[in-house]
């Protein structure tokens, strides 16, 4: 089950691929429709979250940061 690591309340827009990046910051890029090539990705909002191993980061379905505990196989 997924855990809240930090509230940070980031609206989404449609045709973006929302992510948690190296620096622990909310970053999004276009996502690539039809032929067409994704855009650049850009910083939405710093947040610093400070990575665990061994966990997957993600925005979750309120824009706040979540982390997952992952199973190797």
């Amino acid at each position: 089950m997924a855990e809240k690591v930090q509230k940070v309340g980031v609206e989404r827009a449609t045709g973006f691929l929302y992510y948690i990046d190296k620096q622990g910051d909310v970053s999004r890029a276009k996502m690539a429709r039809g032929g067409k090539k994704g855009g650049k990705p850009e910083k939405v909002q710093k947040a610093g979250v400070k990575k665990e191993k061994g966990y997957l980061y993600f925005l979750d379905k309120k824009g706040d940061i979540s982390r997952a505990k992952m199973v190797n196989a």
